[in-house]
C-alpha cells in the first residue's frame, strides 16, 4: 500500500472519529434547539447519509447492469422497512438483505 493512501485512511479515520465523539463530549444541554450550532449539529446525520447513498449509487448509475437492479432492490427495502417499522437497524438490515438477495439469484 502507498504511503499516501495509508495517510489519507488515517485522517479520514480520525476526523471521522472527532466528528462524532466531540459533539458527545461538549456539553451542548443548554444550547437549545433554536441555534445555528443546534440546527448544524442536527442536520449532519441526515446529510452524511446522503453522501454515502450517493457515493454508493453513483458508479452503479454510470455502470448500469446488476449491480443497478441490487442496489435499487436495496434501496426500495430500505425504504419500505423504515416506513413500516421506522427502525434505522431494521431498515438497513433488510436492505442488506434484499440486495444481497437479488444479487444471489441472478437478478
Amino acid at each position: 500500500m502507498r504511503f499516501e493512501v495509508l495517510g489519507l485512511c488515517l485522517i479520514a479515520g480520525g476526523l471521522t472519529y472527532l466528528w462524532r465523539y466531540l459533539p458527545i463530549r461538549m456539553d451542548l444541554g443548554g444550547m437549545g434547539t433554536r441555534g445555528w450550532v443546534a440546527r448544524f449539529l442536527a442536520s449532519t446525520g441526515p446529510a452524511a447519509i446522503a453522501t454515502l447513498f450517493v457515493a454508493e449509487m453513483l458508479p452503479l448509475l454510470r455502470a448500469g447492469g446488476p449491480g443497478l437492479v441490487h442496489g435499487a432492490v436495496g434501496t426500495v427495502a430500505v425504504l419500505a422497512v423504515w416506513g413500516w417499522r421506522k427502525s434505522v437497524v431494521m431498515a438497513t438490515l433488510a436492505g442488506a438483505l434484499a440486495a444481497g438477495l437479488a444479487a444471489a439469484s441472478g437478478l
